[in-house]
């Protein structure tokens, strides 16, 4: 199992869905390679990587399960060059920002799948699905939502819905969100900040004063929801729930709403190619389709139990075939 990732000193053990993935593989006994993908490389129709085999290591935690030891939970052997299309799968799991080098990595593993490699999630459904813009072919499930680069338009919208959020369309963890309430004398700044003076897309949506309760993270894994979402409650003074702005995440139950959202897309996506996808939604209104890396796979099994990526790698190898 080959993942494409980030550096693996920079993920965290204790938090990782990326880990835990590897963990629940390896326990199955599958061997781990890890590469970024700066280190893909296409010559001659093929595409190769200098991957690392990895060894996972462990230690007990109070809890009594298993939690890598924070300065050392892998061990990695020297770098080998490989053709994807001998791994059994290929797992994308590179981080946002969704720059030019990231739509460059996904044209590079289309082309391995092309000459037969098994790339999850695709790298075309990833080209496809902003985890921004993917929620407006679901109008139904949305709040009031404009996206525009001009600020002469974001202002308008906010006339309309009186306190807006805007947001880039390629970040993460919450990372260049302004929340901007009607009479904001920060208004004119904010909006140029946002769209650096009108040259970059953004995407306003009506504040949702439900994110005092949370923003639910609700994973589909091959189209089906996991039965408890990962609410990310703000810290106080704080309207970003994302768990990298402070946010505290409970696990709870999905809603029918929840239920209601999951089950409608969970099918379409999964069709496109999404293996796993992560679902932003604050109240009744789905904010975000996450297919890049989506998370929380620890936090909703050490609160509720349901150990999440022993089910996704239950899906994944159904995929595989014996």
């Amino acid at each position: 199992m080959l993942f494409v990732a980030d550096p693996l000193e920079h993920l965290k053990p204790e938090k990782d869905s990326s880990i835990a993935m590897m963990r629940e593989l390896a326990r199955r006994g599958h061997a781990i390679w890890a590469c970024t993908p700066r280190e893909l490389v296409w010559e001659s129709a093929t595409v190769r990587a200098a991957a690392r085999p990895i060894a996972l290591r462990a230690q007990a935690d109070p809890g009594g399960g298993l939690a890598a030891a924070a300065d050392a939970w892998y061990l990695a052997q020297s770098p080998a060059v490989r053709r994807l299309v001998d791994f059994d799968a290929v797992l994308m799991r590179k981080d946002p920002p969704f720059d030019g080098e990231y739509l460059y990595a996904t044209h590079l593993l289309g082309a391995a799948v092309r000459g037969g490699a098994r790339v999850f999630n695709a790298p075309s459904a990833l080209r496809d699905h902003n985890e921004k813009l993917a929620i407006t072919e679901f109008t139904q499930f949305i709040a009031p939502t404009l996206v525009s680069c001009d600020p002469r338009e974001i202002l308008a919208f906010r006339e309309v819905q009186g306190e807006i959020v805007v947001k880039p369309l390629d970040g993460m963890g919450g990372s260049g969100i302004f929340r901007i309430a009607a009479g904001d004398p920060n208004t004119n700044v904010i909006l140029e900040t946002a769209t650096q003076d009108g040259s970059r897309t953004v995407m306003a949506q009506r504040f949702l004063p439900e994110i005092a309760s949370g923003d639910k993270r609700i994973l589909l894994i091959a189209g089906r929801p996991v039965p408890y979402a990962l609410a990310r409650i703000p810290k106080p003074g704080e309207s970003r729930g994302n768990l990298a702005a402070g946010g505290r995440g409970q696990a709870q139950a999905l809603s029918a709403r929840d239920r209601q959202i999951a089950e409608a897309l969970g099918p379409i996506l999964e069709q496109r190619g999404l293996l796993l996808v992560g679902l932003d939604v604050i109240g009744d209104y789905l904010t975000e389709i996450n297919i890049t890396s989506p998370t929380c796979f620890v936090e909703i099994h050490q609160q509720s139990g349901f150990d999440v990526a022993s089910a996704f790698v239950d899906a994944l190898e159904q995929r595989l075939g014996p």
